[in-house]
């Protein structure tokens, strides 16, 4: 089966739980989780006037092909009371599509490689914690090297409060 990467986040409501949840939903909707990151604690990206995020990157083996991933950790997020209002907004949970095996993929719903993933350490630092060679099928590094020439220099912290 695919191997595929998510990155989970969300910062209101209990942060735990709904990470919970979504790994939950994900296990029995979308496919098998291989790994999990740790929890990281993150300032917000983009809009950052809001709580701080909780992160944490799942490897998951999936026989949904990339579309109907999407669909299903849209329709996942819907069912945890995700609501979007606005660009990079706070939210109780978020489930973006990192990479999808080795593929190279851009419609107007989906883009694999996740386009800004080299440019997020929130993103960046819990993958190479469970994937430090994955390779980037566009920019030819792995996540680890990506991790390091990463301009984004907000505080990323292992989250200590317990999962």
């Amino acid at each position: 089966m695919p191997d595929t990467y998510l990155l989970l986040g969300g910062n209101l409501g209990d942060r735990i739980s709904y990470l919970a949840q979504a790994r939950e939903g994900i296990a029995a909707q979308v496919g098998s989780i291989v790994r999990c990151s740790k929890l990281y604690e993150t300032a917000a990206w983009g809009n950052t006037a809001q709580p701080a995020f909780l992160n944490q990157v799942l490897e998951v083996q999936t026989p949904l092909g990339p579309a109907q991933l999407l669909e299903k950790i849209n329709s996942l997020e819907q069912e945890l009371g995700r609501v979007r209002r606005e660009h990079w907004g706070a939210r109780v949970i978020d489930i973006d599509i990192l990479f999808y095996e080795d593929r190279v993929l851009q419609s107007q719903r989906l883009t694999v490689p996740h386009p800004q993933l080299h440019l997020r350490r929130f993103t960046l630092l819990p993958l190479a914690e469970i994937a430090p060679t994955l390779l980037h099928p566009l920019l030819g590094k792995t996540v680890r090297e990506l991790l390091e020439l990463c301009p984004d220099t907000l505080e990323v912290r292992e989250y200590m409060g317990g999962a």
